[in-house]
């Protein structure tokens, strides 16, 4: 039995990363898991900092400690880096693997979009060497893309040290009961984004009033009332208007969530400011073609021509274009579509990433075990 202890970020993504986890961890009946989540709603003395890297630091380094108290463990795993830069103490006494989106660095340059801004050079100068430092403490890195993996030479890591492995989605719940097949109706777009404005959600819905809709009726029913259909899964306010639907309070991998999926006939995500959303890799599960852009890791899932299209963010009429060259084709959605699940299934599988993790920290938890005995 492996005893190992996984402390994961609760911000954005890594939200639904960390329940993704659980679950495929369960699986492995020979892991003792014992969790730990770093919340921005904390309790003690990390509730009266304002700073998330230290208030998710300081949380993480408790969760350690309680979690060492109750067993001796094996192997511990971070998820961010955010968790992990105050807990170097623990990095180096315990057997350690820090997993992440993008480096420090990396937000940075898409800080714009998060509203995020670099400090002065001192703060950035100490931001570095913390996050050098626990890089160089740990056994192993792991990085969702291969865009975040090239970011880590920033911080004097060799490329040797770093695995990447994306965090996957469970493929059979977010695959249709049936195979997609041309059926006559309103072609569905879906966009699925919490921050409307950061996600691109207001460049598609400009793109969506430009767009023809005196489509073929070989792509639709002429007979639908709106023949082409936005659906926006946001936590933004939007005025309503025809052939637009939206879902302010869908949950994470809900069933109402999935069936959207399964219903819909593109995903779009014209996001500025992004690493590597799940939500591309659930719609390529679900056999969408992926309209997207040229940001971060992106183009790593969203591949021109074979699974969907990357258009410039903010470019309004190209993507425009992009979406109706598929409205007006469902022999190419198709395509791409199938194109996207194949890819989704060989690269972006959870349970088979989850047990790559896992056979990563049994690897470094037999490793330490064997330099402690020749100690």
């Amino acid at each position: 039995m492996y005893r190992f202890g996984f402390i994961i970020e609760q911000a954005l993504g890594h939200i639904t990363h960390g329940h993704n986890l659980q679950h495929s961890v369960a699986l492995d009946p020979s892991v003792e898991a014992h969790w730990g989540f770093p919340t921005w709603d904390a309790s003690g003395l990390a509730a009266l900092v304002p700073n998330w890297t230290v208030k998710a630091g300081l949380q993480a380094r408790q969760q350690v400690a309680e979690m060492s108290r109750e067993t001796a463990l094996d192997a511990l795993f971070f998820h961010t880096q955010v968790t992990a830069v105050l807990s170097q103490k623990w990095l180096k006494c315990i057997p350690s693997v820090i997993s992440l989106d993008a480096t420090p660095r990396q937000y940075d340059e898409l800080g714009q979009s998060y509203q995020h801004e670099s400090g002065p050079d001192w703060l950035e100068q100490q931001k570095w060497r913390l996050n050098r430092n626990a890089f160089s403490a740990a056994r192993h890195l792991v990085s969702w893309s291969h865009w975040a993996k090239a970011g880590l030479s920033a911080y004097e890591v060799s490329p040797e040290k770093v695995t990447v492995i994306p965090p996957g989605v469970n493929i059979a719940e977010w695959s249709r009961p049936e195979p997609r097949r041309y059926q006559a109706g309103p072609v569905k777009i879906l966009f699925v984004g919490a921050d409307l404005e950061r996600k691109g959600g207001n460049v598609l819905l400009e793109a969506f009033r430009r767009l023809d809709q005196n489509i073929p009726a070989a792509a639709s029913s002429l007979q639908a009332e709106s023949p082409i259909e936005l659906h926006l899964v946001t936590r933004t306010a939007v005025s309503p208007e025809p052939g637009l639907f939206i879902y302010n309070d869908m949950q994470p991998n809900s069933p109402q969530l999935k069936q959207l999926f399964f219903d819909s006939d593109i995903f779009c995500l014209p996001t500025f400011g992004d690493c590597l959303p799940m939500a591309l890799a659930e719609a390529g599960a679900a056999g969408m073609p992926l309209v997207s852009c040229n940001v971060a890791a992106i183009p790593e899932i969203v591949r021109p021509g074979k699974t969907g299209y990357l258009v410039p963010p903010g470019k309004i009429d190209q993507l425009k274009n992009v979406l109706q060259r598929l409205i007006d084709n469902p022999d190419l959605r198709l395509d791409l579509g199938e194109q996207a699940l194949q890819l989704v299934k060989a690269e972006h599988d959870a349970e088979r990433n989850a047990q790559r993790l896992l056979d990563l920290l049994k690897s470094i938890a037999d490793r330490g075990n064997v330099e402690t005995l020749n100690e």
